[in-house]
């Protein structure tokens, strides 16, 4: 049956269809649906992980058991999988074993534009890239194959324009294969210095043989890297379709190699017009083959997002191509960007007369966090902060975020950042932290703090679900992937347990709460922990029970001066209309907290 997918649904149900048996991620924008829709698949076992790290060390347990498995994640969560990702490249896998990545070029949800084939360079591991949803099923499909063939893990890099976007794809039945025996071997699996120094000289033999690979092209009927010959190029239908012609004289002709969307890209701007090498094995890269395809053209283009891996490849093969020397390394390519670099006419587009005023993303309407950071600034608190919805804390009205790094960074930043400048910082410093972040890397960083006593305060935002990737269940929900009850963690009693005596419970939404219990914590000569709680205002439920909002608020405006003090929140709700205050009452959830600013008692509970 034909259906258009996302690239995600596409890669998941490829997955399903090749016998995966294990699942184990941690979501992060633009991969968190492959696993959400694995999850929808009753007989694999699916897991949202507290962190990649640990997801990574799961699947490859599930491997080594004999059952095919995957983890997912998205760029920067490879960083944190790359410690156990490097060393399985040592000593393989019992049964396939699937490391699906998801890069951001353009950063739409990200902190940096990390280009992650380097991470498959470095752990020489095999990575395959597909250009579109149907490929993308059909690449992991054979992704499982491809690692028990050559055990190893297999990466499959897909980014947010492949992950989100749509085509046609065949779904085929489910076949699974049977399961491996998990037989001891030490000299493989126990990676002890010497053992392990047995086991690099396989790595660098199965990297010869997947390089084979790539300038063969095929494996097991599927298609890895295809050459495209230019509709004028005479090549007999019987003839293999990767066969290098020779140069035809006179004709000046191009050839372009290219990976992912940047093969669409090309394919848009030139159609059949010229040579293409279509790049799907990224790692390792073929060498007679492009060597082949170089000679048999005049001009060679290379066309890839992000870093030059494919150019640099192509060099060090002593080939002279154009790429970054003209395209950018920064950011999403498109059609046009092509034609440009190409020195070709741009089509004409529509143009609006007016302009459109920018909508930067805000925290939503009640959202617990705002009260919080609208304290924080009111203090002039500096603020330490993480990765998730409320990094929208560092915006404009609220202000209330000074840095950010990656997931779990706050904590250990501030502590750093209190043992330089001592007594100068802790009445005045504090980490903020969500508490799926928290569970994913903070922990560690407050055992540090409760470890060497430092005298730091940490605000754990407490709003009872992972709400920047789509709310997704974690460690301190009390509910898994399926949304059934599971092991709940709490989190007043794990930091007990870490030693950190001052633990305070506050609501976000009352700010005298707020300040008066950021002010003792900042003055308190020890570590502390502030924990925000309050449900997302998104949530339909909590711990089983329907979350109930209070009645939308109402602006009187006879009462209404036009002060703005309400706007100092920054709530989408609220917006101002003939000098007066006007609330949105299909966003509005009566969270009450504009009302506390309102001096004139003009903010009220509508009926």
């Amino acid at each position: 049956m034909k259906e258009l997918m996302l690239g995600n649904k596409a890669l998941a149900r490829g997955l399903y269809e090749a016998g995966l048996s294990v699942a184990s991620s941690y979501p992060g924008t633009p991969s968190t649906e492959v696993t959400e829709e694995i999850a929808k698949y009753t007989d694999i076992y699916s897991e949202w992980a507290p962190n990649e790290k640990v997801a990574m060390e799961v699947a490859y347990g599930a491997a080594l058991a004999g059952r095919r498995s995957m983890c997912a994640m998205k760029h920067v969560g490879m960083n944190v999988a790359a410690d156990p990702m490097y060393t399985a490249s040592y000593t393989g896998v019992n049964a396939g074993m699937v490391i699906v990545v998801a890069d951001d070029p353009g950063m739409h949800s990200s902190q940096n534009e990390q280009d992650s084939r380097h991470h498959a360079i470095a752990a020489k591991l095999p990575m395959l890239e597909p250009a579109d949803s149907a490929e993308a099923h059909l690449f992991a499909r054979t992704a499982f194959e491809l690692s028990e063939e050559y055990d190893t893990p297999v990466i499959i890099k897909m980014c947010t324009r492949i992950a989100h976007s749509q085509s046609v794809v065949e779904a085929k039945e489910r076949v699974c294969p049977p399961p491996k025996e998990y037989g001891k071997d030490p000299k493989k699996y126990l990676m002890t210095p010497a053992n392990a120094i047995g086991r690099h000289p396989v790595v660098e033999a199965r990297t010869q043989r997947l390089v084979e690979l790539g300038n063969e092209c095929v494996f097991r009927g599927v298609r890895l890297n295809r050459i495209e010959w230019a509709r004028d190029r005479d090549v007999p239908e019987e003839d293999v379709p990767n066969a290098p012609r020779p140069q035809e004289e006179g004709l000046g002709r191009i050839g372009i190699i290219c990976d992912s969307t940047s093969y669409q890209y090309v394919k848009e701007v030139f159609g059949d017009s010229v040579d293409v090498l279509k790049i799907g094995l990224v790692n390792p890269l073929p060498t007679t083959l492009i060597l082949d395809f170089a000679h048999s053209v005049e001009g060679l283009w290379v066309v890839e997002e992000l870093d030059p891996v494919i150019e640099n490849h192509c060099k060090a093969l002593g080939l002279k191509v154009n790429g970054k020397n003209l395209l950018p390394m920064e950011s999403e390519y498109s059609q046009n960007l092509v034609r440009v670099v190409m020195g070709m006419d741009v089509p004409a587009s529509v143009c609006l007369e007016e302009s459109i005023p920018p909508r930067p993303p805000v925290m939503c309407a009640g959202c617990p966090h705002r009260g919080l950071f609208y304290t924080l600034h009111r203090l002039k608190v500096t603020v330490m902060g993480d990765i998730g919805c409320y990094t929208l804390g560092g915006a404009a009205p609220l202000m209330a975020m000074d840095n950010n790094l990656c997931m779990g960074a706050s904590v250990s930043m501030l502590h750093g950042f209190n043992k330089a400048l001592g007594s100068a910082s802790e009445a005045g410093t504090v980490a903020v932290i969500g508490d799926s972040t928290f569970i994913h890397s903070g922990i560690t960083s407050l055992a540090d703090i409760a470890y060497n006593c430092s005298n730091s305060t940490v605000v754990i935002l407490d709003n009872s679900i992972t709400g920047m990737t789509g709310h997704q269940q974690n460690p301190t929900t009390g509910y898994d992937i399926h949304g059934d009850p599971c092991g709940k963690i709490d989190l007043e009693s794990l930091v007990r347990s870490m030693g950190i005596e001052r633990v305070r419970v506050v609501d976000p939404y009352d700010l005298s709460q707020c300040e008066e219990t950021l002010k003792e914590e900042l003055a308190a000569k020890a570590p502390s922990v502030i924990i925000s709680r309050r449900p997302c205002a998104l949530l339909k439920t909590v711990d089983g029970k329907k979350v109930v909002h209070n009645k939308p608020l109402m602006n009187d405006p006879e009462k209404c001066v036009g002060c703005r003090s309400c706007m100092r929140i920054g709530c989408p709700a609220i917006s101002m209309k003939g000098n007066k205050a006007v609330i949105d009452r299909t966003q509005c959830i009566g969270c009450g907290v504009c009302q506390q600013l309102c001096r004139f008692g003009a903010l009220v509970s509508g009926t």
